[in-house]
């Protein structure tokens, strides 16, 4: 069963539909910054690997940088979906095989992914594919900021109510992958963040994309997802005003 919430004006409207659509639709940019960064410490720009790109978010910023950028991910839905640009190649494939050839890649990145890698078969894979020097960046973001009249209510949603329902490797995304083994020359990255200004509908779009959410859907707790919408969209206000909303970027990054 979908969750129905009311708006404003009492119209009944699904926010929690599922698929690659909504996770290009909701999932949050990442700022230019990031991509000129990591073009800026890899040897070269010839060619950027992206690994568990979903539908592109970073891929396509580093495509303003790179010769050549290439897209994996092992979701068919997620590719179909994914920003498409001259200077980008998408393909299905797990971080576990990367099609590559040897010595081929100045950066790899991973962003919001790995987590779900297996890490010591990646990481080999990464090891093959790079060149000599070439960078690799696991980049996550964290638990998104809204205003005070709205930030009690999301955070007791997110910790203590769909909490029990995040998958354990959840914790590592929390952690800002502070905890992940990282054999590599680690050096520090600019501190940095994702900053929109969002209306409610992207807000609770965004929600609907954890995977958190799925598994209480999953379990017959759609009482969950209705109180929240609810409760937020009366603090909210107008559904059509945008309000600021940060995630706290992190990222482990080092030279292979």
């Amino acid at each position: 069963m979908l969750v129905n919430v009311l708006n404003l004006s009492m119209t009944p409207r699904n926010w929690f539909d599922q698929g690659g659509q909504a996770y290009a639709r909701f999932r949050p940019e990442y700022p230019s910054q990031l991509a000129a960064f990591l073009a800026s410490v890899a040897p070269d720009r010839r060619l950027a690997l992206d690994v568990g790109c979903g539908n592109g978010q970073l891929t396509r910023l580093l495509a303003e940088h790179f010769d050549t950028v290439i897209g994996l991910d092992p979701s068919a839905d997620q590719i179909a979906n994914a920003a498409r640009h001259e200077r980008i190649r998408y393909q299905c494939a797990p971080a576990e095989r990367l099609p590559l050839a040897d010595r081929s890649a100045s950066l790899i990145t991973a962003a919001q992914a790995a987590h779900w890698f297996d890490l010591p078969a990646f990481y080999g894979e990464a090891r093959r594919v790079a060149v000599e020097g070439a960078v690799l960046a696991l980049v996550s973001y964290g638990v998104p900021a809204l205003e005070p009249a709205l930030d009690a209510r999301f955070k007791q949603f997110y910790w203590q109510e769909i909490g029990p329902y995040w998958p354990a490797e959840r914790q590592m995304v929390d952690s800002g992958y502070a905890t992940l083994d990282f054999p590599f020359d680690e050096f520090r990255a600019p501190a940095m963040e994702i900053r929109l200004q969002w209306r409610l509908h992207e807000l609770l779009g965004y929600v609907q994309t954890w995977s958190a959410v799925r598994r209480a859907r999953e379990a017959g707790r759609d009482a969950l997802l209705q109180a929240l919408a609810e409760d937020i969209a009366k603090a909210w206000g107008d559904a059509d005003v945008a309000r600021p909303i940060t995630w706290p970027i992190n990222m482990r990054i080092g030279r292979l």
